[in-house]
């Protein structure tokens, strides 16, 4: 999620701003706060075909779900004639809702201190949505992949940067329309102190992604049938784009994870440089683009804001981290996530004894588990050890647990459905094939189900 803005347009005038872009935005331990993005897939339910994607125009589009938002509480962002965003007013006002290439919605609730003032946010937004779905006669499903029909008969959304993405990224990689159109995610927000603070924490999601992927796999079907997979979306990214996505060896290694990501960042290619317009940049790195200027313009550090918001590691920095390793799920897994991510992120000892978990891997033992979680889920192999995932997500929720009681015991509750999938070894992605089985994938019970879990 990225709205362009025009905050800083300034030539830029060196690397070493590139760097304090990250380090401005530091903040003390009493301003850390958590922040959730959900993705959701939305399917028909009325005449034009049930489980079919609705396309941004037409009387039951997303476009007109967004208009129905923008009748309040919400403020409408436009691009030309099209409404592709809203942000939040009042007490929400840092929340924001966007459309990803398929027509996807997302939430990306403001950042709260506490996990009830998140259960409060997705509820008002859950319970909206779901008037709007009745009147519109669709449903807003979460799901890791879209699990009714084929890929060429969902719509893309108007959306310029869209527009220059959908031409790139194939030439990276085969399934990245799928990533596009088909996949939703759940995501985590959490906020650093300090460069050092900021590399243990990304050293730590990285080391537990692939548990964290496997915690909750939810996409398991495919145009219609199983595909094998516990979660599908984390095979697509794994053949999106090799030089955006993934691990990073240099978050394992030591040294400035600033300057790292920066320097790593520069040499990634350009989607597009926005001038009014998104204008392609043919591949063009943004250290080209920092010493040569494109097209008569120069850099700016809304330029690098909007160029950070296109790389997609398994932990991504911007000013905070995002972990971005899970399927997109049901309620209270989504409002499980924060806890868990700030149980073994936000508390030292938490944070190393999950780093631990993974210690002494080779970075291609990382890529293989990795790998792994996406088509077995927990029953993958930890390269070299006895140890399957299953076995370390026991641990990591335990972790993350004692880590949580130590900042906030009220909030361990929130624990409850993940501690359940790491307990017995039942993921969403198992429930979801099982549903799949007993209703021979019929599409109005499928999504009577998954509405029913939230």
């Amino acid at each position: 999620m990225y709205i362009v803005d025009t905050r800083d347009s300034a030539p830029i005038e060196s690397e070493r701003a590139l760097r304090a872009y990250f380090t401005d935005a530091c903040k003390p331990q009493a301003a850390w706060r958590v922040g959730t993005e959900r993705e959701m897939i939305g399917v028909r339910r009325g005449p034009a075909g049930v489980g079919t994607a609705p396309s941004y125009d037409g009387d039951d589009g997303i476009g007109a779900v967004l208009a129905s938002f923008a009748e309040g509480p919400w403020t409408p962002i436009y691009e030309g004639e099209h409404i592709i965003a809203l942000t939040g007013e009042g007490n929400r006002g840092d929340a924001q809702v966007t459309i990803e290439p398929g027509g996807q919605l997302e939430l990306a609730a403001r950042p709260v201190e506490r996990c009830a003032e998140l259960e409060a946010d997705l509820d008002a937004f859950s319970s909206q949505l779901a008037d709007i779905s009745e009147r519109l006669s669709l449903a807003f499903l979460g799901v890791g992949f879209r699990p009714f029909g084929r890929l060429d008969e969902i719509s893309w959304m108007p959306k310029g940067r869209y527009e220059v993405m959908r031409a790139y990224l194939p030439t990276r990689g085969v399934l990245a329309h799928e990533m596009m159109k088909r996949t939703a995610t759940a995501q985590v927000n959490l906020d650093y102190a300090s460069p050092e603070d900021a590399a243990e924490k990304m050293r730590a999601g990285m080391s537990v992604s692939a548990i964290l992927t496997a915690l909750y796999a939810n996409s398991p079907i495919v145009d219609g049938a199983d595909s094998g997979y516990q979660s599908y979306r984390a095979r697509i990214w794994r053949d999106t784009d090799p030089d955006r996505c993934g691990l990073l060896p240099f978050v394992f290694e030591d040294g400035d994870i600033f300057d790292a990501y920066t320097q790593w960042a520069l040499d990634v290619p350009l989607f597009f440089v926005h001038r009014g317009r998104y204008i392609p940049a043919n591949g063009m790195t943004f250290r080209r683009f920092l010493r040569d200027g494109f097209e008569g313009h120069r850099a700016t550090m809304d330029d690098w804001g909007l160029h950070l918001s296109t790389l997609f590691p398994e932990v991504r920095m911007k000013r905070y981290l995002e972990v971005r390793g899970c399927d997109s799920g049901a309620r209270d897994l989504v409002l499980a996530l924060g806890p868990l991510c700030r149980g073994f992120l936000y508390d030292a000892d938490a944070r190393a004894a999950a780093t631990a978990l993974t210690a002494g891997l080779s970075f291609s033992d990382r890529l293989t588990l990795w790998t792994g979680a996406a088509e077995r889920g927990l029953s993958a192999q930890v390269p070299g050890r006895s140890h399957t995932l299953g076995d370390l997500a026991r641990e990591l929720v335990d972790i993350a647990r004692d880590g949580l009681a130590r900042q906030d015991p009220d909030e361990v509750r929130y624990l409850d459905p993940v501690r359940e999938i790491a307990a017995t070894g039942r993921t969403q992605a198992d429930a979801l094939r099982d549903l799949w089985v007993r209703t021979n994938g019929a599409p109005e019970p499928v999504i009577e189900a998954l509405l029913r879990a939230g």
